[in-house]
């Protein structure tokens, strides 16, 4: 979720929001790319509020692909399904989750404006807090079984098996669980592994974890408490950066800094590097600034909150940190402004064309504060040698009706054990499976 600090700006843009039938439009090829059109930042009085109203999927209704693929629901009646892990014996795990009670747009005129917003785009439920499991048994592309794996969390996100050890990223806290293969339910308490940053702002809640490949540590994204640090920046101590945790010794480090609220993260099989994806700052105008796709360098810094895109400066910042801002490095990939990039994952399966191997598969949440409005769909980018090697491809498109709802919204994405895609669609509480259409 991303921040537009004026009270009052907001009551009036919540006002102009629900009068509105804002253009839908799909070209923005000026913020995707290795080197993506920057505009002069363009800064209103009144911030942009346009989110699309959630509808619901009609009977029969699904998402679409291209020509050559099939979709259809791997699991449907779920309860805010936000993140998706697979397991080596198929099973996938659901993330059913949401913004802790306890935060800090839940207080306040702006509060009361952001709820209304979200109950308007379906995303104002309280969190379910679990992890549920979907088993296909009989391999037919749908699950046929359904259980709650693990309850009683506190806004869980990402999840990662290493050995018999999963580790749950709540939001306030990593918690490791005993996994035994074929369980379909874990009743043990986990143990708090290590504390993450959380407390009364924990603006952008989602933690996201990876293990690396050797299993012994664990990567952590936490995002920024704020748009650009209006909170002041102690309260960013620890956040908008992605964490290193040695998991023998417990011990961590910020393994990469300046990164506004970084969510899906993944290993490109080619390069072996660690890649994510980070929402940008809002307020500067309809194409600032892009969200973007990265490879993330041990002790680089971002930009994050004093500069964009490398060493674009943010004025709004103050006081000014120029030697920060001397040594912030430009991401790889724009992804397009206010998209709400979430979910990443890299294809090494069989079952999809030879091009698709290697590339990258992000879902795009979809924007709140863009007219026309971004995102709302699963992009596909394309990888050689280990980096993009050209522009993006729609994958899954058709969450935004023709009169402007939301019929869903993807969010996390992964590939099963058959080289499937998976993706997670909150607020149509389904996960969707893309395969080759069969011969």
């Amino acid at each position: 979720m991303k921040t537009h600090p004026s009270h009052l700006a907001g009551t009036v843009a919540l006002a102009l929001l629900l009068a509105s039938g804002a253009a839908i439009a799909d070209d923005y090829a000026n913020d995707f790319g290795p080197n993506p059109t920057l505009p002069a930042p363009r800064r209103a009085m009144m911030p942009t509020v346009n989110i699309a109203p959630a509808k619901p999927w009609a009977q029969g209704q699904k998402p679409i692909a291209p020509e050559g693929f099939d979709v259809t629901a791997f699991g449907t009646g779920l309860e805010h399904p936000r993140w998706l892990a697979t397991l080596p014996n198929g099973d996938v795990l659901v993330a059913e989750s949401n913004a802790p009670a306890k935060h800090d747009e839940n207080a306040g005129i702006k509060g009361f404006v952001m709820k209304k917003v979200m109950k308007r785009a379906g995303a104002a439920v309280p969190s379910p807090d679990r992890i549920m499991l979907l088993r296909d048994a009989d391999g037919d592309g749908i699950a046929e079984t359904r259980s709650v794996f693990i309850d009683k969390l506190h806004s869980p996100f990402g999840m990662a098996l290493v050995g018999d050890d999963l580790y749950v990223a709540d939001t306030d806290a990593i918690l490791r669980f005993k996994y035994e293969n074929g369980t379909t339910q874990i009743t043990t308490p986990g143990e708090k592994f290590i504390d993450l940053p959380a407390g009364d702002i924990n603006h952008h809640w989602t933690k996201n974890i990876i293990a690396s490949r050797d299993g012994r540590k664990l990567y952590v994204t936490v995002g920024s408490n704020s748009n650009v640090a209006e909170n002041g920046i102690d309260a960013e101590n620890g956040r908008a950066a992605i964490m290193e945790v040695d998991i023998e010794s417990k011990q961590s480090r910020l393994f990469a800094t300046g990164l506004r609220n970084p969510n899906g993260m993944a290993w490109q099989p080619q390069s072996g590097a660690l890649w994510t994806v980070v929402n940008e700052r809002d307020e500067l105008g309809n194409d600032l600034v892009p969200d973007y796709l990265t490879s993330v360098k041990d002790g680089a810094f971002y930009g994050w909150p004093y500069s964009y895109y490398g060493q674009h400066v943010d004025d709004r910042v103050k006081p000014q940190r120029a030697d920060l801002v001397q040594s912030a490095i430009a991401p790889d990939y724009a992804i397009g402004a206010h998209t709400a990039s979430l979910g990443l994952a890299f294809y090494d399966g069989t079952a999809f064309a030879q091009r698709y191997r290697n590339g990258a598969f992000i879902g795009q949440h979809g924007s709140w504060n863009r007219k026309p409005r971004s995102g709302y769909k699963v992009i596909f980018v394309p990888f050689d040698n280990g980096k993009p090697s050209g522009p993006p491809e729609d994958i899954l498109t058709g969450f935004l009706s023709s009169d402007g709802h939301a019929l869903g919204r993807p969010v996390g994405v992964a590939i099963d054990g058959k080289g499937a895609l998976l993706v997670a669609d909150d607020i149509g509480n389904t996960v969707w499976r893309v395969a080759p259409a069969a011969k």
